[in-house]
């Protein structure tokens, strides 16, 4: 089902449904800041594989996973790096993805992580208002591999069709630059992918972090 969320009416029964199909363990897509995202609850494995299954990924790749508040971040790993801290303070929400070392008590299973994983906290009043109810999702690209990134949620469901419950449009999507992502996992900061957020704003906050590709 797809729900137009740029009507209130119908925004507020498409998040709840949203909500309930994430919590029973189906897939969603969602608008977020860039392109849009099908995503499932982070800590439902059978979800996880029917949302890599949907898109035709290896089931070993895992998958982003999106946030609701940069607290939650906190939750997630054993130990936060001062630069992932102050990359999220700076930049969250907003077009920054965070790679940092996950808890190894976390009762998730995303693939073959490698005990990391990146995070992410989306700037669209849609994909925060449902994050906030279900906590953590595992989201990636709404598209089918080798096709490509959907701006619209109508895109994502020509391509993942019956595979996605629920379907959250907003309209097109404003800026569809892939996010930055940043592994702050080693002994010093480095940009993974260039994306939204340009090096030199990065390094204004994190002055030692390492461009692509250095």
């Amino acid at each position: 089902m797809l729900y137009d969320c740029r009507a209130v009416a119908e925004r507020d029964r498409g998040i709840a449904a949203a909500v309930e199909a994430v919590k029973s363990g189906e897939l969603v897509v969602l608008p977020t800041d860039t392109v849009y995202g099908v995503g499932a609850d982070a800590f439902t494995p059978h979800a996880v594989t029917a949302l890599q299954n949907a898109r035709g990924v290896d089931r070993r790749v895992a998958p982003p996973v999106l946030v609701g508040s940069r607290h939650t971040l906190d939750g997630l790993v054993y130990s936060l790096p001062k630069a992932a801290r102050e990359l999220a303070d700076a930049f969250w929400p907003g077009a920054l993805t965070i790679v940092v070392e996950h808890s190894p008590s976390l009762q998730w299973d995303l693939g073959e992580t490698g005990g990391r994983v990146a995070v992410r906290m989306p700037l669209h009043p849609v994909a925060l208002e449902v994050l906030r109810e279900v906590g953590p999702m595992a989201v990636t690209t709404a598209n089918k591999v080798g096709q490509a990134a959907p701006v619209t949620a109508e895109e994502a469901r020509d391509q993942l069709e019956y595979a996605v419950r629920i379907y959250l449009e907003a309209g097109v999507a404003h800026d569809p630059a892939p996010s930055t992502i940043v592994d702050v996992t080693g002994d010093v900061p480095r940009v993974l992918r260039d994306g939204a957020v340009p090096y030199g704003k990065l390094r204004d906050v994190v002055p030692d972090i390492l461009a692509a590709g250095s």
